[in-house]
């Protein structure tokens, strides 16, 4: 039968891989890491026992995460990205070319470090020129700051250990004092199935935040249920306003510019959720 990994999602389920071979395994000074060569999903980066990233699907989250706000901004040339050291989301930054500097803030250097080495194609925009990586606390870091940043992005863990606070009203308020007059912010906010409270919470505390909030989906078939969340605060644009001319040609393979507003059209019982 094999050896298999199995991320427990709740009580109740999980979802599993044959696993070929263990490539790294440790205890870094914040969570386990672990480093796995799958059979379906290519190499897969484990943190505290759940699935942060492969090769195979990877491209959605990191997509859907830089470029729905990257777009939205007219202008986006100050990009910080709390958390995402295996250099996902810093690679779709970077096929933006109005972006001068890329700020990657992770806490844990051992991600970036077996990222680089397990996940080249996904880590490897980390060595560019414009992108600044810094070892350090995101919420500290975010807590220095003012007025720096055109786009945050926060691409977290589940809240566990070190991502506790990347899910609380004080970080968000931090969040909207670190970015310029017309930043926007975006973050990953679970799913909707097995994290209702944590999605209906962060989505009242971004609101209570920022002047427009959204929240959009999209399918990530190695995420808890499949169903993807993310939150978008912003102080003057709105996602599904943005012009025709300021898209421009990238390679992407699930980004469209019609998933610009099209992933914004929510199940009913999301909607329900949000507005409860």
């Amino acid at each position: 039968m094999g050896t298999w990994f199995t991320e427990k999602q709740t009580d109740h389920f999980g979802i599993t891989a044959k696993v070929n071979r263990s490539l790294h395994k440790e205890q870094t000074d914040f969570q386990s890491l672990e480093m796995l060569e799958t059979e379906e999903w290519g190499n897969m980066l484990v943190l505290d026992d759940m699935v942060m990233t492969t090769e195979k699907d990877e491209f959605v989250y990191h997509e859907m995460l830089a470029h729905i706000p990257l777009f939205t901004h007219p202008s986006p040339k100050q990009v910080l990205v709390v958390g995402g050291g295996d250099g996902g989301v810093i690679r779709e930054v970077l096929k933006h070319p109005s972006v001068e500097k890329a700020t990657l803030v992770e806490i844990d250097g051992k991600v970036i470090e077996y990222s680089k080495q397990y996940l080249p194609s996904i880590a490897g925009a980390l060595e560019d020129e414009r992108v600044e990586v810094k070892v350090d606390d995101g919420f500290m870091h975010i807590a220095k700051s003012e007025r720096e940043y055109d786009v945050i992005m926060v691409d977290s863990t589940e809240p566990v250990g070190p991502a506790v606070n990347l899910f609380t009203k004080g970080f968000y308020e931090g969040i909207a004092k670190a970015l310029k007059e017309d930043g926007i912010f975006v973050a990953q906010t679970d799913n909707p199935w097995f994290k209702s409270d944590l999605l209906q919470q962060a989505y009242g505390d971004v609101q209570a935040t920022f002047p427009i909030t959204k929240v959009y989906t999209a399918n990530i078939p190695t995420y808890p249920s499949g169903l993807w969340t993310f939150t978008m605060g912003s102080k003057i644009y709105d996602p599904l306003q943005v012009p025709a001319e300021r898209f421009h040609e990238m390679e992407t393979r699930y980004y469209t510019e019609e998933l610009q507003t099209a992933a914004f059209a929510l199940p009913k019982f999301v909607k329900d959720l949000l507005q409860g």
